[in-house]
Order: structure tokens, then sequence, then C-alpha cells
């Protein structure tokens, strides 16, 4: 009979596949290359089966790898779970905590991740910006933060702020194209696009309650570039307002089809649902809840109004933090 699996060849193997990379995993753990791999053969040989196909450029989980990564993430947060139970009041925070964020460039919004860091010193931050929609539990991310109404089964929001998409365009465009009223007139405009999920580049936009075909003319994953690209006269761009709010306000943009071309929806810190929550992601979770919404709200820099942006993340007032709990 096989000897019980070890801890550190489980977290061997889910730091490769999440890292995609011996190497960089081995950094991450703080080990020798050499000795993750070690551990993986160990673990295969011991299972009897092969878990990862490695290639010069990549790792790719076998059937099997799958349905054991899956089963190892579960075994590993239990452990996280068991040594936070008996974590001691006043004891510091430590422990890895994975992040997936939003591609935001503000100097405010990320001087409140600095100021996390700062503050739990033992926590080993791993913060990934990108538009993608990531699979949390897949790719063994503890946090995201996401505009989006939809959420998978098995995940916990938390709500930052209300937002919403808005078209916007610039006078000089407007005033040698014309004003848009209709959807059909859209079909006549250079349409600055955005990606879907992330990941593809868009086909559609929400126009009332349906979802009309375009032709985009510029595709972009970051909201300031569309923002920019429309304060040049380059066309019409679907942006969150908290994006196109500075250039509203110092007039290089303006709102088009404001009661036709508008998307409600919301920020919100997501994460996978636990019994327990390991302590270094409930603190970094109630630490953004807590100053994140007054860089959401109209007229903020968070998109980066180099004007407004020196400083730190003020202190958010006292409607604010109840909302937060909300």
């Amino acid at each position: 009979m096989n000897d019980p699996l070890e801890n550190a060849e489980l977290l061997a193997f889910t730091k490769a596949v999440d890292a995609q990379s011996l190497t960089r995993a081995a950094a991450e753990l703080g080990i020798p290359r050499a000795t993750i791999g070690k551990r993986l053969a160990r673990l295969e040989a011991r299972l009897g089966v092969r878990l990862l196909r490695r290639t010069t450029r990549s790792l790719l989980l076998t059937d099997a790898g799958e349905s054991f990564y899956r089963q190892a993430r579960i075994v590993l947060d239990a452990v996280s779970q068991a040594e936070a139970s008996i974590r001691r009041p006043g004891d510091p925070i430590s422990g890895d905590l994975r992040v997936s964020l939003p591609p935001m460039t503000g100097a405010r919004f990320l001087d409140t991740i600095a100021e996390f860091a700062e503050a739990h010193p033992a926590v080993r931050l791993h913060v990934f910006f990108s538009s993608r929609m990531i699979d949390l539990r897949r790719e063994g991310y503890d946090v995201a933060l996401r505009a989006t109404e939809v959420l998978e089964p098995g995940l916990v929001a938390r709500t930052i702020a209300r937002t919403s998409l808005v078209a916007v365009a610039s006078r000089a465009y407007l005033a040698e194209h014309g004003e848009p009223r209709r959807a059909s007139d859209l079909s006549h405009h250079r349409c600055l696009m955005g990606f879907a999920r992330g990941e593809l580049p868009q086909t559609h936009w929400p126009i009332g309650k349906k979802k009309v075909a375009l032709e985009g003319a510029f595709f972009s994953n970051s909201p300031e570039l569309l923002c920019r690209l429309a304060a040049r006269g380059r066309g019409i761009a679907l942006v969150p307002a908290v994006a196109a709010a500075g250039y509203v306000e110092r007039g290089e943009l303006v709102h088009v089809m404001s009661t036709l071309l508008r998307v409600e929806g919301r920020m919100a810190l997501v994460y996978p649902e636990r019994d327990l929550v390991p302590p270094q992601v409930r603190a970094f979770i109630d630490w953004m809840v807590a100053r994140l919404p007054p860089l959401f709200a109209p007229g903020s820099a968070t998109q980066g109004d180099a004007r407004s942006e020196e400083g730190s993340a003020p202190r958010p007032s006292r409607p604010a933090r109840r909302r937060a709990r909300a």
C-alpha cells in the first residue's frame, strides 16, 4: 500500500499547474527547480499515472491530472483552513494570496493594494492584472475584482459599487459624422470595441433590450485606450462610466445615445465559497471593500486623471462604509 501523499508534493503539483512553469513554481515556493521536478516525479510514481505533459514551452494536464488537480486544491484549502482555525488573536496574518484584477492604472487604486502589503508584510501577494475572466477554482486564485452581474456557481460576491457602461465620443467626431439616434445609425459610425469576457473581440453592443451586431473599427481591452482614441475623434467607444468620467468633465468627450446605449452593472470582489475563508483572504477583501467605493464614484481618478492622482486613497466616509458592508 502506498504511503499517504505529502503536502509538499501536492503543493508542488498545484503550483506548477497554476504557474504553467516549473521555474516560476519553484520561485514562488522558494525551492530549487530540481526539487520541484523530483516532487512531481515522486507524486506521479506514487499514483501510477501521468499527471502532466511537459513541453519545451508549457505544462499540460492529462485527464487524470485535471481530476487530481481539483481534489488537490480541496485538500490544500482544507489544510489552510485547519491552520487558520487555531490561529491565536493577535497573530500576524500570513500565507499566500493570489488576486486577479482588471488593468486599472490609477495611482490611488494601486496605492490601496500597496498599503495592504505594508500593513500585512507576512502575506505573500501574487497580483495578476488581466481583463480575462479567470476561473478562480481551476486557476488557483483567491479573489478577483469583476464588473459583472453574472456569478458562477460556488462563488461569493462582495459589491464594491454600482457601475455602468456608457457610449462616448468627441464633439469634433459628432460634428463631422453626425450623432446617432437609433441602433441602425451605428452601422455608419466607427465603433471602438472592447473584448467580450476580456478574451474575444466584441461583435455586438447591447442597445435597449437587444444586442446589435456591429463592424468594429478598433479593438482593445483597455478602457483608457478606447477613451483616448475617442477623445482624438477616432469614433464612438462603449466604456465603464468611471473610465470616461474625467474626459467628460474636461469636455473632451460627451455621452452618446445615453438613454439607449447604457448598461447597468456592479463592481464586486468575488471569491470561492468556503466554510472558513483563510485569514489573508478575508483581510484583503475587508480592506478593499472599505477603501474602493470612493474610487469608483463619478469623477474619481481611478482610470488615470493625472491631475488628481496624488497621494493615497482617502479613508471612506461613514456612509460609504455602511454601503460596503451591505
